[in-house]
């Protein structure tokens, strides 16, 4: 599984390490208690209609990328500082990504999700 970037300028993998949160427990602890996380990894958060998500770091040492996405068109991203970083956006899709991965997304680009 990996993380697609699409832009005006190509394409290009955000990450190729990929788990996706899906059960409660597991959306609830996000990356908090976690020490790092690789270099090519991502989390990541579906949900079944696009409404407003929200993100917060505590517990979580260490900065990070998000990028919300709403039908594949990323609709917000944003650096989150460690412990006290907060986002919310409306989406149906959350990646969660390293801090710097996500330098190059904009929005209105395309981010998706590939088996």
């Amino acid at each position: 599984m990996r993380v697609r970037h699409e832009s005006e300028g190509g394409s290009a993998v955000l990450a190729s390490t990929v788990d996706r949160a899906t059960g409660v427990l597991s959306r609830g602890r996000g990356l908090m208690f976690r020490r790092s996380i690789p270099d090519d990894y991502a989390l990541v958060f579906e949900f079944d209609g696009v409404a407003s998500r929200s993100l917060h770091m505590l517990f979580v040492p260490f900065p990070i990328d998000a990028i919300w996405i709403a039908g594949g068109e990323v609709t917000r991203v944003e650096t989150l500082s460690a412990w006290t970083g907060l986002g919310k956006a409306k989406a149906d899709l959350v990646i969660e990504l390293p801090a710097g991965a996500a330098a190059d997304v904009s929005v209105g680009d395309r981010v998706s999700v590939l088996e």
